[in-house]
């Protein structure tokens, strides 16, 4: 299984957000997240690339041009 895994900083690159908009989205169930904890240190979550793609293709519209 290649599943790939991106940070939330390339997340929010990708989506051109703040961090905190992404764990927003991520809080909110919009996007998927896989929580790589190792121990009661920090958490570390990363967003699959599918899920990521998914979470833009929800999110598009299509903008129809107004007829002259």
């Amino acid at each position: 299984m290649s599943a790939r895994l991106l940070s939330i900083p390339a997340v929010a690159a990708a989506l051109d957000v703040n961090r905190r908009t992404v764990y927003r989205f991520i809080a909110a169930g919009e996007l998927p997240v896989v929580d790589l904890r190792t121990g009661v240190g920090r958490s570390r979550v990363r967003v699959p690339a599918a899920g990521l793609e998914e979470f833009i293709t929800g999110r598009s519209v299509t903008v129809s041009r107004p007829r002259c």
